[in-house]
């Protein structure tokens, strides 16, 4: 089967096998290594990618279904090899640590913002509950996302 998108704006398209993941499609033959497989459950929430702007666990998405969609992964953010306002907020806030989780927690959080620029914690840890992460405490990752809320305000 032949499905054609849209990969961090740009053409793609490839051959898939009916039950092929749409995580595997991007890692193993486009090469975007940054949607992490770490649970292959939809447990974990490292393989996170944005679908037609949408949040999604693209382990548990077929390929096909990406048949003329939008998707957007970890190396489609930022500019020129820049991190975004949210990746260097997680930065400055120590907000990641190994970073295995960091690509998914980045796509997820980003969905939060363009709905609700200014979220509460108790909001943003609910959208954490997607994504495992052992080694932050997922302290820094608040941290990060209510300082981007309280610059919204300013």
């Amino acid at each position: 089967m032949r499905t054609e998108f849209t990969v961090n704006g740009q053409p793609a398209g490839a051959d898939v096998e009916p039950r092929e993941l749409l995580v595997d499609l991007l890692r193993d033959k486009l090469g975007l290594t940054g949607t992490k497989v770490g649970c292959d459950t939809g447990q974990c929430g490292s393989c996170v990618v944005h679908l037609n702007g949408l949040s999604v666990k693209s382990c548990a998405v077929l390929a096909i279904q990406a048949d003329g969609a939008e998707v957007t992964t970890i190396e489609g953010i930022g500019e020129s090899g820049e991190l975004d306002g949210l990746q260097a907020a997680l930065r400055d806030a120590h907000g990641t640590q190994c970073g295995f989780c960091t690509p998914g927690m980045v796509l997820s959080l980003r969905e939060l913002l363009s709905t609700n620029p200014e979220p509460d914690e108790t909001e943003i840890r609910t959208w954490l509950a997607g994504s495992l992460c052992r080694c932050t405490g997922y302290q820094g990752v608040v941290r990060a996302v209510l300082g981007m809320a309280e610059g919204a305000q300013k």
